[in-house]
């Protein structure tokens, strides 16, 4: 089956363009020039590259950063695929807003500029300065029993994440991130990474907030019988299909905001394992996007270095993270930033009057 592409969906991925190789090109050879030996900054001297492809050389410094956290409940939840309970979704939003939260912590010290988007909690919020209350309903269904959403909340969700990728590019943010929260989201998550790569649900499954082994068998059972129920015999299965029967309203938020920013031609970190859930749809419905994506770590879940491999990304930072939030995306930030800043500030070796090598 397929999902009809929303009308504002269809303009957003008719404008996403892929790289010109000439961008990075003139990157490459301005490396060259630095006063340093070729290449030997490593990983860096190519992420700059693909920060100055992607903005076509007209990044201003100092960089502009900003975190969009999408959260949803999941009606799957009710399955008992994690270890703590729904309400801890709405809890956590809280959290956020008053600051608490490692994202939060994070975001203060790299001074990027963050913003919490409600596209699905199970709960009410009283107004907040960093809150956006955008519910398009009080959590999915149980994907188990019957589509994670409507198709109309589909269209809805995407329209949330469009928004929020507009809202970046009026602030002038340069990089941008997107984090989520929602309990039972791991299990989408796998749900999704297992139709989009094609790996058994055992493979892309992990313990998710912390479940034990036995609980963990339950999760995936779960899965399966909704990848049974709703994707049984596609090979090929449309993204939008996917996302609206076994996904999430912030994971739909989320692949639309992915693909809105790299419209708006973002430098776009990806985080963790639903976040890069979401990016891998993004890629599906838009495959120039993949350029776009700079992945800021490699979570503990076995489903995330599917999906970084299925994207060809390499991650910036192992830590062995598992928190999601956009904190590993955010903890890259600087990197990323270092090696923008080395392009655009460092000497070359003629404006320095350093010699260059002679063998």
């Amino acid at each position: 089956m397929t999902h009809p592409i929303p009308r504002s969906l269809k303009e957003t991925l008719a404008h996403i363009r892929p790289l010109d190789a000439r961008d990075r090109t003139e990157a490459e050879r301005r490396l060259d020039q630095l006063t340093k030996p070729p290449g030997s900054l490593g990983r860096l001297e190519a992420i700059a590259a693909q920060c100055h492809a992607i903005t076509r050389g007209k990044l201003t410094l100092p960089l502009r950063k900003g975190a969009y956290v999408f959260a949803a409940d999941h009606g799957v939840s009710a399955e008992g695929v994690s270890a703590y309970p729904s309400e801890v979704t709405a809890q956590m939003v809280q959290n956020f807003l008053q600051g608490g939260a490692a994202i939060n912590v994070l975001a203060r010290l790299h001074e990027v500029a963050l913003v919490v988007i409600d596209a699905g909690v199970d709960a009410e919020f009283s107004d907040h300065p960093a809150l956006w209350r955008k519910k398009v309903r009080r959590g999915s269904r149980n994907m188990r029993i019957e589509p994670a959403m409507s198709a109309q909340e589909l269209d809805h969700a995407l329209t949330v994440g469009l928004e929020a990728a507009d809202d970046a590019d009026r602030k002038g943010y340069a990089l941008v991130a997107a984090g989520e929260m929602g309990i039972g989201n791991t299990t989408a998550a796998s749900a999704i990474t297992a139709a989009l790569t094609r790996q058994p649900v055992e493979a892309v499954t992990g313990a998710g907030t912390g479940i034990h082994s036995a609980a963990r068998q339950a999760k995936e059972q779960v899965i399966r019988e909704a990848l049974e129920r709703h994707l049984s015999g596609s090979t090929t299965p449309d993204p939008l299909h996917v996302l609206r029967c076994v996904g999430g309203l912030e994971i739909a938020a989320m692949t639309a905001f992915f693909l809105g920013a790299a419209r708006h031609r973002k430098i776009i970190v990806t985080d963790g394992f639903i976040a890069t859930a979401a990016a891998a749809l993004a890629a599906a419905l838009a495959p120039p996007v993949r350029e776009y994506f700079l992945a800021g770590h490699r979570s503990q879940e076995p489903g995330h270095a599917h999906l970084l491999r299925h994207l060809g990304l390499e991650p910036i930072l192992e830590l062995e993270m598992r928190l999601g939030e956009g904190t590993g995306a955010v903890t890259a930030m600087p990197i990323i930033a270092s090696a923008v800043h080395i392009l655009a500030e460092m000497a070359t070796f003629e404006s320095a009057g350093v010699s260059t090598a002679t063998a």
